[in-house]
């Protein structure tokens, strides 16, 4: 962990992803960002991603509306919200700032989780070449983002990604087959991927995206946690 001397600004911050940083800050009001730079990293395999029975099932109901990169700025503030279960949080104002300016550059994308013409759920991240780096989630109904995280690592494969970071392993990550990898060997993953001349998708052929997550790996759902 390195607290930051210098101005962050969105070229800075994509140079740091670009080496396998990234910058937190310690609340919401906190006006100090530090980087990390994990010994372990979550990584979410493309080829890999686990798809439970019962949440494929859910897919299949189509419970929820899904749209990338319509409501960037509301995913974040979500994601930034208190919860029950996590009252603080590390978005604070600069970093919100600067994830806003990635979006309008391009660099920063979001999928949302529409039910009723309201935002039930959704998550962000930056894509760097063919590596994206999944930033936060939320959820505020059964399985939204779940279903979001799903959607997001279709167009990733559609889009010839081969890198979905996860930052750190969780229990609820680890139900779609996030791997923990030592840090050595994410950076070569890392450099191998953002040179690649990926593209995120934002509106994928529909019924290219239902066939690339009718290829997803499912599995039992034994292992699966509440839904979120």
């Amino acid at each position: 962990m390195s607290r930051r001397q210098m101005e962050i600004t969105p070229e800075l911050m994509l140079r740091a992803y670009r080496i396998g940083l990234f910058p937190m800050a310690e609340s919401r009001d906190a006006r100090t960002l530090y980087w990390l730079d994990p010994e372990q990293r979550g990584v979410i395999p493309l080829d890999g991603f686990h798809l439970s029975r019962r949440l494929a099932r859910r897919l299949r109901q189509a419970p929820y509306r899904i749209t990338a990169n319509r409501e960037f700025e509301q995913v974040i503030n979500e994601c930034a919200a208190p919860r029950p279960s996590s009252p603080e949080s590390w978005i604070n104002g600069e970093i919100r700032a600067l994830f806003l300016a990635l979006h309008e550059q391009g660099h920063a994308h979001s999928i949302e989780a529409w039910q009723n013409g309201a935002l039930v759920g959704g998550l962000y991240g930056v894509a760097l070449g063919g590596a994206f780096f999944g930033e936060s989630m939320f959820s505020r109904a059964d399985d939204a983002s779940k279903i979001s995280l799903v959607h997001l690592v279709a167009r990733l494969r559609l889009g010839g990604f081969t890198l979905l970071d996860a930052q750190f392993q969780t229990a609820h990550l680890a139900q779609f087959g996030t791997e923990e990898v030592p840090r050595a060997v994410y950076k070569r993953l890392l450099a191998v991927a953002v040179e690649l001349p990926a593209r995120f998708l934002a509106a994928p052929p529909e019924d290219e995206l239902a066939e690339e997550i009718a290829r997803l790996r499912i599995t039992p759902s034994g292992s699966e946690s509440h839904p979120a």
